[in-house]
């Protein structure tokens, strides 16, 4: 036997979440089928041990100019709280170890200069690419053409800036700059605000935490969808025929008219759709792989960098732990270090044994804030591309000529089925906000539909 809905929405990430809250205040009937046990997607609070603290293995940042997800925490009643950003930043680029105050370390005046210009055009490049369509931009097929890498080599001209350009790819797509396009690259950019919008604490993407975590969005709203969010149900199978949906997980079937698939690409390519899927659409799938990140975090018993005049924030271009953030909770409790094993720096990483892995990490704290960061008295790590229904985080990125190939289909319907997901947005593709942008249109598109 199906069941008969309005809507079947699958996944319950902050996109799937969000386009069934809106479908159902609108009145329409919605099931929102998890495949994980829990709702949150790539967002993820993890307990500390004997404590009443919480470190955040996922998504955790909100900033300036995300206003949908700032409006949503606002409406659930939560709060946000800065992250730590005083004290003196760490540097370890090209073998030598600095403190410094300000967003880019001190690289020596022709690297600076190499990476302001190179800065400058990239982002002036950025802001032509038209949000909703950036595969209509005069210079898109050139850009969509090569890889990021190749844009940078020809841009600049110091092995300095390279590299620091390289660990800014590394960190804010969790990909080497030769595997993306771009064209991807550049819209992303312009998507989020511009470069120092993306990499900054203060004023950036960074700036914000939500108290409690960010999984308590989705916790909170799949508690408002109430029944209707349904966990252990992985979709295997989208019967698509005649303008209408059936989704089978597990032994269940639901029936609908529309449904919204809000997962990361390469999950919905997995799906088994009937009839196939339209073959541009499936071509778009294959060209959206995810990043590869391994999120560790340190607890301690205080935020002993702190007392030492330290921010917690350590970046280098040689240490596998290349980006390191203080990642404590507001107000009084354990000091808690938060580090990312990024692209290829994750890939090698993930071949190691969990003690070789911790090894290693510890061993670059320690280079980073001394010994006492070898002997946290709690370890985390969450490795995204192992994790079975995200295949990766932060997001997906597009690979040469997907997008003027292909790009029209990002957002395209495909008769009753409707795709959300963070890589939809037009504005904060690849954070939260841009997952809950997804959502709302996802929303839109069916309820202005007869």
């Amino acid at each position: 036997m199906s069941e008969l809905v309005d809507v079947i929405v699958v996944g319950a990430g902050a996109a799937g979440l969000t386009a069934a809250r809106a479908l159902t205040a609108a009145g329409r009937e919605v099931v929102v089928l998890e495949a994980r046990d829990r709702v949150g997607g790539r967002t993820l609070n993890v307990e500390v041990p004997d404590s009443d603290s919480y470190v955040e293995a996922g998504g955790m940042w909100v900033g300036p100019g995300q206003d949908r997800v700032l409006g949503l925490v606002r409406e659930l009643g939560f709060t946000t709280f800065p992250t730590h950003d005083e004290g003196a930043n760490i540097s370890d680029f090209g073998g030598r170890v600095r403190r410094y105050q300000g967003r880019i370390p001190p690289l020596g005046p022709l690297a600076l200069a190499d990476i302001g210009v190179a800065q400058l055009m990239l982002d002036r490049s950025a802001r032509r690419i038209p949000l909703h369509a950036p595969w209509t931009a005069p210079h898109a097929r050139d850009l969509d053409s090569q890889t990021f890498e190749t844009w940078l080599r020809k841009h600049l001209r110091t092995p300095t800036g390279r590299a620091f350009f390289r660990l800014v790819t590394q960190a804010v797509w969790c990909a080497e700059p030769e595997d993306m396009s771009a064209l991807w690259a550049q819209f992303y950019i312009h998507s989020g605000g511009g470069l120092d919008s993306l990499i900054n604490t203060t004023g950036g993407a960074q700036q914000d935490r939500v108290v409690g975590g960010t999984q308590r969005l989705s916790i909170t709203m799949a508690e408002e969808l109430g029944e209707r969010v349904i966990l252990r149900a992985p979709v295997t199978e989208i019967d698509w025929r005649d303008n209408k949906v059936r989704v089978r997980a597990g032994r269940r079937q639901w029936r609908a008219r529309h449904a919204v698939v809000a997962v990361p690409p390469p999950l919905a390519h997995r799906i088994r759709f009937t009839p196939d899927l339209p073959a541009e659409r499936a071509q778009l799938l294959q060209r959206l792989p995810m990043g590869w990140t391994i999120k560790v975090n340190a607890v301690y018993d205080e935020s002993f960098w702190r007392a030492q005049g330290l921010s917690g924030q350590a970046n280098s271009d040689r240490r596998a732990l290349g980006t390191v953030f203080d990642a404590g909770p507001p107000g009084a409790g354990p000091g808690v270090l938060v580090g990312f094993l990024e692209a290829t720096h994750a890939q090698t990483a993930a071949r190691l044994s969990p003690k070789a892995r911790r090894d290693a990490v510890l061993d670059d704290l320690a280079a980073y804030f001394g010994p006492k960061a070898r002997n946290p008295v709690h370890y985390f790590e969450q490795d995204w591309a192992s994790e079975p229904f995200s295949r990766g985080c932060y997001g997906a990125f597009a690979t040469p000529s997907t997008l003027t190939r292909f790009g029209p289909e990002l957002r395209r319907p495909t008769g009753p089925l409707h795709w959300a997901g963070t890589e939809t947005a037009t504005r904060w593709a690849g954070y939260i906000d841009g997952a809950i942008e997804s959502g709302h249109r996802a929303a839109r598109e069916i309820l202005t539909l007869r």
